[in-house]
């Protein structure tokens, strides 16, 4: 055999020994905890929420599961479990599609859920790639099929984050390990599921959410230039299927399940917006929401509730970062409010709350409030 062949198969055999080590760090350590819960490692966790999930859903203990957007990322599970009795799980996804929501709320009912907590609006029923053309969801970890476990083993990012917490397990060099650790360069800074996407210590809340902000806001997307954008994806049709296969599926697959869903408190100004600058589609919108009332409150197994007609909180836009995304006190009005069932839909009525909404946004003047 030549000098170049020898050291062709010694590359070779090295490669395959450097890549076997790293598999087998990863299947030991197992930073998503996918294989199994944490024991024998300090468990950490990632802010990436399509890909935490996957190991959520297989290490933790629970009977209820938390899915909504933004507007529901930044609640503490010990919050939900503490005002509603519940040992719950946060699966929220930012920006995230019925399609994408759907999927991982199947993948959780896998494990005997009782309750699926679920913050819906209109916007996640536009259409969306299917899940398996999404590329930022790793489907099939969930599914935990060949392919999934497959890419997990064998990713290098992988390797490397189980080799970083592999070193925050070592006494000697724990803390200076974990003050090195950023969630820049490293994906699982956080070492509970309770900080999971929360807002940090000390964040400006006000800073953030506050009048002055909530009407930029307004300003900009009602704005000639931008205001189309209001109308981006309301299509009544589309949301209509979208809605009946991603949501009354799920639901009606599961009877046994209960189903705790709420339309979120937009600010008033969302719909304003939407009567000054595209009225078209506020009607998409009204005629959409209430059909999917009139059908989530036909089932047994839901109860809805809507939050949008609560003007005490939507029209106090210091509440407000935008028009949308409320601030962390309201996360705790939302779950004071499912506790005691305020703004529950009555079945007989399924739109009534959507036409209190409709007069609040006909009868307010952005001018008197800017004075």
């Amino acid at each position: 055999m030549s000098n170049v062949a020898k050291d062709l198969v010694r590359f070779l055999a090295t490669s395959a020994l450097v890549m076997l080590l790293a598999v087998t760090l990863t299947f030991v350590v197992d930073p998503l905890q996918i294989f199994r819960r944490a024991h024998l490692f300090a468990a950490m966790y990632s802010q990436d929420s399509r890909m935490q999930d996957a190991g959520l859903i297989r290490s933790q203990d629970f009977d209820t599961v938390f899915m909504g957007t933004s507007l529901a990322l930044h609640f503490r599970q010990s919050d939900i479990d503490r005002v509603l009795g519940v040992h719950s799980l946060k699966l929220s996804l930012n920006g995230s599609t019925s399609v994408e929501q759907n999927f991982v709320l199947a993948a959780a009912l896998e494990r005997h859920v009782k309750m699926v907590l679920w913050e819906m609006d209109d916007w996640i029923f536009h259409d969306a790639p299917g899940i398996d053309s999404n590329v930022y969801l790793p489907a099939d970890l969930y599914r935990r099929n060949l392919g999934g476990v497959a890419s997990y083993l064998f990713s290098g990012a992988m390797a490397r984050e189980s080799a970083w917490i592999l070193a925050r397990s070592i006494p000697p060099i724990e803390k200076p390990v974990a003050w090195l650790t950023t969630g820049v360069i490293f994906k699982f800074p956080i070492d509970r599921v309770d900080d999971i996407n929360v807002l940090r210590p000390g964040f400006d809340v006000a800073g953030t959410y506050n009048a002055k902000k909530s009407f930029a806001a307004f300003k900009y997307i009602t704005d000639p230039v931008r205001s189309i954008y209001l109308a981006d994806g309301a299509d009544y049709d589309r949301m209509v299927r979208n809605f009946e296969r991603d949501a009354i599926g799920l639901i009606a697959a599961h009877p046994g399940v209960t189903f705790e869903i709420y339309f979120p408190p937009y600010s008033i100004l969302q719909w304003v917006a939407m009567r000054d600058a595209s009225p078209g589609t506020f009607e998409q919108v009204y005629n959409f929401t209430a059909y999917v009332s009139r059908r989530l409150t036909s089932f047994r197994n839901v109860q809805l509730y809507d939050f949008r007609e609560a003007s005490e909180v939507t029209h106090d836009l210091n509440n407000y970062a935008d028009v949308i995304h409320h601030s962390p006190t309201i996360d705790l009005k939302v779950l004071s409010w499912l506790a005691e069932g305020k703004y529950l839909v009555d079945p007989s009525a399924p739109t009534a709350s959507l036409d209190r909404l409709k007069a609040q946004m006909e009868a307010y003047r952005v001018e008197d409030v800017e004075r």
